[in-house]
């Protein structure tokens, strides 16, 4: 499983992991956490689903909010370096998504989900249109897609 690749991956190069989630409700920490040795990389994560815990917990402006809505990039960047401030770790994910069936709007559909990475002081930032998949199929589409970007980004 590649959790497991993930979790040896953040051990070999000493990082800490922790996860800013939204719309994955905890799903990502859950699935590092799955890993026997996962204490040896994460102590800490945030489900931050309503604004106001965005905002309060891992320092999201309530301007950027304003500005690009709660699914955007930019929330999600800010979502991963609040996150990662908060934890004292190298690597933090920002996760922020409809995963539906309802919250769409003509520019962010249903299924269309914003991710923020920070790793090491570099920041990335990606959107994902899983499409009308089904709500535990987005959110799982999610942590697979956080997974892989992990792997490819840590290589």
């Amino acid at each position: 499983m590649k959790n497991k690749e993930l979790v040896q991956v953040l051990i070999d190069k000493n990082f800490k992991i922790s996860c800013a989630e939204s719309c994955t409700g905890g799903l990502l920490a859950s699935s590092i956490v799955e890993v026997p040795s996962a204490s040896q990389v994460f102590d800490m994560s945030f489900v931050t689903y309503a604004n106001e815990a965005k905002v309060k917990l891992v320092d999201v402006k309530q301007s950027t909010i304003d500005t690009y809505g709660v699914v955007s990039e930019e929330v999600a960047k800010e979502m991963a370096i609040g996150c990662a401030d908060k934890a004292s770790a190298q690597i933090g994910v920002g996760i922020s998504g409809i995963a539906g069936p309802t919250g769409a709007t003509a520019l962010k559909p249903i299924g269309m989900v914003c991710f923020g990475f920070y790793i090491h002081g570099r920041l990335y930032s990606y959107t994902k249109q899983f499409g009308e998949i089904g709500r535990t199929e987005v959110r799982e589409a999610s942590v697979n897609f956080v997974i892989d970007k992990l792997l490819e980004l840590l290589s």
